[in-house]
């Protein structure tokens, strides 16, 4: 990513596209979608078709 565009940056995630829980899963970041990127007035697309396992954490 641009260091110029820190901005834009998803501070969900820090840029990565990606999340970590407690038990260091990483997992696709939901607010961005992977991008690491937020786009004014680009609107944040989920998608509502992801598995989950018994502790309710998604699978890739």
């Amino acid at each position: 990513m641009n260091p110029l565009a820190k901005d834009m940056r998803c501070r969900a995630c820090d840029g990565s596209g990606l999340l970590m829980d407690d038990e260091e899963w990483r997992y696709t970041c939901t607010i961005c979608g992977g991008s690491g990127e937020l786009i004014a007035g680009k609107p944040i697309e989920q998608d509502g078709n992801f598995e989950v396992d018994e502790m309710n954490r998604t699978l890739e």
